[in-house]
């Protein structure tokens, strides 16, 4: 048995990799990525409110906005309803856990989608 650790892709193999994926497979899978760590900053996973922070929730849920609204001529509607829906249901959850709701328009996202009002 060696003590020798398996080497790590070179950055060759990385671009030769990320030059297969498609760009509406890198620009969903950057939108699940911002979806996952806003759910998990607004208090949504199992473990609650241990990692709750709705500063950094705004954050992230603002730039998947951004995201989406730049990407959405670039994505068909089968990849882009599904996050939109996903962006939605954040930008709920970040006014319900806002103790001073920010005003309709002014929330996260607000920019890119318009108001929510839950």
């Amino acid at each position: 048995m060696s003590d020798t650790p398996p080497e790590s892709p070179g950055f060759d193999d990385m671009t030769r990799d990320i030059a297969e994926v498609p760009a509406v497979e890198v620009l969903v899978t950057v939108a699940v990525n911002l979806m996952s760590a806003a759910a998990v900053k607004l208090g949504l996973t199992e473990e609650g409110d241990k990692y709750k922070d709705l500063d950094e929730a705004r954050k992230l849920v603002h730039a998947l906005a951004g995201l989406l609204d730049a990407s959405a001529t670039e994505i068909s509607s089968f990849h882009a309803a599904p996050l939109r829906d996903g962006l939605k249901s954040l930008q709920l959850a970040f006014r319900e856990a806002s103790l001073v709701p920010d005003e309709p328009g002014q929330g996260p996202g607000e920019k890119y989608t318009g108001p929510i009002f839950g």
